[in-house]
């Protein structure tokens, strides 16, 4: 017999019935026996009694009683994180990332190039480090969302089971409002307007390329505008997306024909980075391997308190940007 397991729900499995999550971390695990231990309480979430069809959110725990050996699975061990002690200097560093934090929510400013979560060869990244940030807290700190591993900018964490739950459910609502901004190529052919493209991912592609679906992809919406441009050859881009799908907004500017600088995976072909150098001397030296997304500010609703307005400095490799193209901050007006 297994001991028990108590297993955070990622943010990826945010919306996802119980039932279904039972299924894919332990597939042995037929629904009648599933039915069972939600009937004698030995399945809980966050604490409380579940049923079946409850949709999980992320952050939230879930309680999994002791297994026999059939019912455990390669799948399950490896869904169970591996929680490593961390570090006095990767602690220090996720520490110096925090711009804001009250009893309920940590804010911080993640930088270009640190993983969210871990996957294949990813072993450093913030999931694993979140004890760092208990602040003197028992409960350690949950996941809400997700920023991918190149983007910078503002990533909310949850305190506490309920301000997890909280916070989960307003980013999966079209109502929380994101701001990112970006560096592209190029210039739009209109100064504002709204992106809506379906997204799936590329099937011709075996890395995880999102790509625009109208029959089989995901209803994806993104609003923009032009805050600046450089001779039309570079933009500044203000990017409010209304949904959050995977890469939205990198394959967004890539439909419109002004791809995210440093961008490689969804670079057009036209941008290729000699000709970048050609175009403006000197600027792709620096911030070619580095993307130029940054996810500038965000608003949090929370019931019974006045809303949130966290904003994150931008990474060096941006500023310089700016200050290379003569760009303000400013300009954009927040």
């Amino acid at each position: 017999m297994s001991a028990v397991q108590q297993i955070t729900v990622s943010a990826e499995e945010s919306e996802t019935r119980l039932d279904r999550w039972f299924k894919r971390r332990f597939p042995n695990i037929n629904h009648g026996r599933l039915e069972k231990l939600l009937r004698t309480g030995q399945v809980r979430v966050d604490g409380g009694r579940a049923k079946a069809n409850q949709r999980l959110q992320a952050g939230q725990i879930v309680r999994v009683p002791p297994l026999d050996g059939s019912e455990q699975s390669a799948t399950s061990a490896k869904a169970k994180p591996t929680v490593r002690p961390v570090s006095d200097q990767d602690a220090a560093m996720l520490q110096r990332m925090v711009i804001y934090k009250d009893d309920e929510i940590i804010a911080l400013n993640k930088p270009h190039g640190l993983a969210v979560q871990g996957g294949t060869k990813t072993t450093k990244h913030i999931d694993g480090m979140l004890d760092a940030l208990r602040f003197g807290s028992e409960e350690r700190p949950r996941l809400v969302h997700r920023l991918d591993r190149d983007t910078s900018g503002v990533m909310v964490i949850a305190r506490t089971p309920k301000s997890a739950a909280v916070l989960a459910k307003a980013f999966q609502s079209r109502d929380m409002q994101k701001i990112y901004w970006a560096l592209v190529m190029g210039h739009p052919e209109h100064s504002a307007g709204t992106i809506t493209a379906a997204l799936a991912k590329s099937a011709s592609s075996g890395r995880e390329r999102m790509e625009w679906d109208k029959e089989d992809g995901k209803y994806a919406v993104t609003d923009y505008r032009v805050v600046d441009t450089a001779a039309r050859r570079f933009t500044w881009l203000e990017l409010m997306p209304r949904t959050g799908r995977t890469h939205q907004l990198r394959a967004h500017c890539t439909l419109i024909e002004t791809p995210i600088i440093g961008d490689a995976k969804y670079a057009l072909r036209q941008y290729h980075a000699d000709q970048v150098v050609d175009l403006h001397e000197g600027l792709l030296a620096d911030i070619a391997d580095r993307m130029c997304l940054h996810a500038r500010s965000l608003v949090v609703e929370r019931p019974g308190k006045k809303p949130l307005t966290i904003t994150a400095p931008l990474p060096k490799h941006m500023k310089d940007a700016f200050k290379d193209l003569g760009f303000s901050e400013g300009e954009a007006g927040t």
